[in-house]
């Protein structure tokens, strides 16, 4: 960030009506010094910024031109939009997010969010990396972890710092190192804040039921997820047995939904095709499977979507939680169509050529519905 002491030096000075010479008088130096000043040729010596600053009776801050509120908002922006392209999947978006979070770790280095986001951004984010970038970075990533744990207050940022000590030492072959970190650093499934929110109230009342379904809902949408890794990772299973087996889990659990009216059915189903689809789709499954699949997939969410308007703990449980969904609460399986059928590159744009796959996409994008 550009220091703007110059010209603040000569604004605030004209705001409180003396000339160049009286505040050289003031700070005993020459009048060609404060010229400089002012022109930004040079800096006023460090000694004197705090004398200056009470003489115009601002903060450090102010006189050197730094807005926190306004720098704040900045990192904000960056880092909003560095999410918004990387979640777009696709090549550029990918590179044009490397770009945005690079060059905020370079503006703002002592930021510890972006310090956090650039350092797992360089990993390969938070699963599957790749142990020799990780050594690779090894002196940049444990500087920065330093940092965070040195300084930052945050939580979340700081068992992130710890989590990339662990990979480290699990990519140097220190693997019960890294897993004591995870014991001693990270909360059981019973330490959780959803757990701990439950037993805040009394077992009778409205809260407690109220988070008892909240918590729920998150977790078999969690445990959706694992069923659908367990499944896709099973090296047991062809492609395409994986996707006949994601097709029956599917169909069982929306059978389970319409026998029981119970939306929990309806959550594992979607959260379990959600994930099949999209390894089946970045992995090598065949584009007929990914078809059918997301086909499953976007007819759960179809029903899923209509309950929660009045199931509203599921609501906040699914889709307030998640960015993706944000303006697309009316329609979230024509919102997920069309950011299917936007894609520009990589393999979702190649699937845009198997008919069966478009004529998914174009049955619920949303300007091909009733």
């Amino acid at each position: 960030m550009k220091i703007h002491i110059g010209s603040n030096i000569r604004r605030l000075r004209g705001e409180k009506g003396a000339t160049q010479e009286q505040l050289a008088e003031a700070m005993n130096v020459t009048c060609a010094a404060v010229s400089k000043w002012e022109r930004g040729e040079t800096l006023p010596d460090i000694t004197l910024l705090q004398p200056l600053a009470y003489y115009f009776g601002v903060t450090l801050d102010e006189l050197m031109g730094y807005d926190r509120e306004r720098v704040r908002a900045q990192i904000d922006e960056a880092l909003d939009e560095c999410q918004r392209q990387y979640l777009t999947g696709t090549p550029a978006g990918v590179e044009a997010a490397r770009e945005i979070i690079t060059n905020a770790y370079r503006e703002y280095p002592g930021d510890y969010r972006v310090m956090s986001r650039y350092m797992w951004f360089v990993a390969g984010d938070m699963a599957d990396n790749d142990p020799e970038i990780l050594l690779k970075h090894k002196d940049e990533f444990l500087s920065i972890c330093e940092k965070i744990l040195d300084g930052s207050s945050d939580d979340r940022i700081r068992l992130g710092a710890w989590n990339m000590r662990a990979k480290i030492l699990h990519a140097e072959g220190k693997t019960d190192e890294a897993l004591e970190i995870y014991k001693s650093k990270f909360a059981d499934w019973y330490q959780t804040k959803g757990q701990k929110s439950e037993q805040l109230f009394a077992k009778n009342t409205d809260e407690y039921y109220h988070w008892v379904r909240l918590n729920m809902y998150e977790l078999f949408w969690f445990a959706a997820d694992k069923l659908g890794r367990a499944v896709y990772f099973d090296k047991g299973l062809t492609s395409g047995e994986k996707a006949e087996k994601a097709l029956l889990y599917g169909k069982i659990l929306t059978e389970a939904y319409q026998k029981t009216g119970d939306d929990a059915f309806l959550i594992i189903a979607h959260g379990f095709l959600g994930r099949m689809e999209n390894d089946l789709c970045c992995r090598g499954g065949a584009d007929g499977d990914v078809a059918r699949v997301m086909e499953k997939n976007l007819q759960t969410l179809e029903i899923l979507s209509e309950n929660a308007w009045e199931n509203s703990v599921m609501k906040e449980a699914v889709f307030a939680k998640n960015s993706f969904w944000a303006g697309a609460e009316d329609d979230p399986a024509g919102h997920l169509a069309a950011s299917r059928r936007a894609a520009k590159d990589g393999r979702k744009a190649e699937l845009l050529k198997c008919p069966e796959y478009l004529r998914v996409i174009e049955k619920y994008a949303p300007n091909n519905r009733g």
